[in-house]
């Protein structure tokens, strides 16, 4: 297996003049324009005085800037520690001080709002923005660095494209990232990948998916989160595509106007975007009477549906060779008709802790229903005698599993099994094709229909310690959440002061909370929750 990073050093001498990372309707930087800067970077490392092992977290938005310093700390054999921006302030410095991190690239408006004393490991803060210095424990290092950019050059020439990107790419065995799933801030879980975890996932993209020099890519999901980190940003890049960052969530207009514009040769995305495609787009015209009487005689439904197909590949750029899905379950209605029009889709399945991949098949042979097949390197099995009927757990073994929980080892032990494989949490079956099945998730975890991890125990933690509030559920209602609240025993408030306390304790924990973790109401249970022997509340009453 070839390391990530050489695969990427190849890609750089390979496609130095060509477009490499671009904001969209923003910044372009060529392969030689990114090698330059990370040659800076690392210059600037040394004056930090970052060592091998060293953690580096990054905070922001998406960015070609986040994507450079990022690929500037895997070539130092630093480690990066990609946050979630969505987290609060709060947590992000929380979770960088967890970390060790020395260094921090995020955006002014986020540090400005940090608490500087609870990050007491960095020596430097950096703008994504400009690359400006926004803090550093030492006051030289502000005209070091000025004096380091008029020593060197704006871009490099070709003649130097060797030993500029002579990278120190260490071992596949190194750690490289360490990834939190979420944003807890009293037990978190870093998830650490090393470089072959990547690189596996890496390799398979490149076999299985193959990109040429002129194909362009949008990236629109978080680069904090494995998924869009992998395949929307790492994996092209290495394969020489040029890499478009949306920068935040799009709108369904945006989103049509940047297919359109850049043209891309894959979409890759949550089942939440091709949702809000086909029921605004497509199923209201399908659904009409008259439609529905022609779509239903034979021969003539082909050429309707042939024509909506080529409408929608047209609107998505009229250079898609495939659609990958995956991070959240995909409607059945939607996926029939997605069938129906032989829109090239398919759905993947993964996770963190696999870096992120786990299960995909290419459109022409994936199986309706499913998430596909292992991918290459990885075993997956099914915890049940009978694994093609009898539905059990999800556990996966392979190059691409984590090492554990960054300072977490009752979290590693318990996600693992006694012969070493991975505890998914989710539930499923595979047929005699390979092609696997969820069916549930045996963990308490919720699955936004965007894509996110969100963790009611985090929530309810939080809750509970709000004045008049004795226990809490977070239940999932209509793709959204609602806290469930049990009274304290001696409650002495008349049901209206109460409400008022609750509109209160719902404001609060929604100014601590990711957007994707607000709740939208409070409901006072009366009479409190069922529990089990060991007073832990009946979950499974209240969803």
């Amino acid at each position: 297996m070839r390391h990530y990073l050489s695969i990427f050093q190849q890609a750089v001498r390979n496609r130095w003049d060509k477009p490499a990372l671009s904001d969209y309707r923003g910044e372009t930087f060529t392969f030689a324009d990114m090698a330059t800067q990370i040659a800076k970077h690392h210059a600037l490392f040394e004056k930090i005085g970052l060592k091998a092992g060293d953690k580096v977290a990054l905070a922001s938005k998406n960015c070609a800037r986040w994507a450079m310093s990022f690929l500037a700390v895997g070539t130092y054999r630093a480690v990066a520690v990609p946050i979630l921006p969505d987290f609060t302030p709060e947590t992000i410095g929380e979770l960088a001080n967890h970390s060790e991190s020395v260094i921090l690239f995020t955006e002014p408006r986020i540090w400005d709002a940090i608490d500087h004393k609870n990050t007491p490991t960095l020596k430097a803060v950096i703008s994504v923005e400009d690359f400006s210095i926004l803090y550093a424990t030492d006051k030289s290092l502000v005209s070091a660095m000025k004096a380091m950019e008029s020593s060197m050059p704006k871009v490099f020439p070709a003649e130097q494209k060797e030993e500029v990107s002579n990278y120190n790419i260490g071992d596949i065995d190194d750690l490289a990232i360490i990834n939190y799933t979420s944003g807890t801030t009293s037990s978190p879980k870093g998830v650490m990948l090393t470089a072959k975890n990547i690189s596996s996932n890496i390799e398979f993209a490149l076999n299985r998916i193959p990109v040429t020099d002129t194909d362009k890519i949008m990236s629109m999901l978080p680069l904090a989160h494995m998924y869009g980190m992998a395949f929307e940003f790492i994996y092209p890049l290495c394969g020489g595509g040029h890499v478009y960052f949306l920068g935040k969530t799009p709108t369904p207009t945006v989103l049509m106007q940047a297919l359109a514009d850049i043209k891309p040769y894959i979409l890759i995305t949550v089942p939440l975007v091709m949702e809000k495609i086909f029921k605004n787009k497509v199923m209201p015209t399908l659904n009409k009477p008259l439609m529905r009487v022609l779509t239903s005689i034979p021969g003539l439904s082909n050429i309707i549906y042939g024509k909506v197909r080529k409408t929608l590949l047209t609107t998505f750029g009229g250079n898609l060779r495939s659609i990958v899905l995956g991070g959240a379950a995909i409607s059945l209605p939607v996926e029939k008709v997605m069938r129906k029009v032989r829109l090239p889709y398919t759905v993947g399945y993964g996770m963190t802790e696999c870096a992120p991949l786990i299960g995909y098949s290419p459109w022409e042979s994936f199986k309706l229903g499913s998430c596909g097949r292992a991918v290459d390197n990885v075993f997956v099995r099914i915890d049940s005698d009978d694994a093609q009927k009898k539905v059990g757990e999800i556990q996966v073994k392979g190059d691409n599993v984590m090492q554990g929980y960054y300072k977490n080892p009752e979290a590693t032990a318990a996600t693992f099994t006694a012969d070493g494989y991975l505890r998914t949490g989710d539930l499923g079956i595979i047929d005699k094709d390979g092609n696997i099945f969820i069916k549930g998730r045996s963990k308490c975890m919720i699955l936004s229909p965007n894509g996110q991890n969100i963790y009611p125990e985090e929530i309810e933690s939080i809750l509970n310690s709000m004045p008049h509030v004795g226990e809490s559920l977070i239940v999932e209602r209509k793709g959204g959440l609602v806290a469930l609240v049990a009274k304290q025993a001696d409650e002495k408030l008349s049901n209206e002061e109460l409400a008022a306390v609750m509109a209160e304790n719902r404001a609060e924990l929604n100014s601590r909370m990711p957007a994707y973790s607000k709740i939208s109401a409070i409901e006072i249970l009366e009479g409190g929750f069922e529990h089990t022997p060991k007073q832990s509340i009946k979950r499974f009453l209240y969803n």
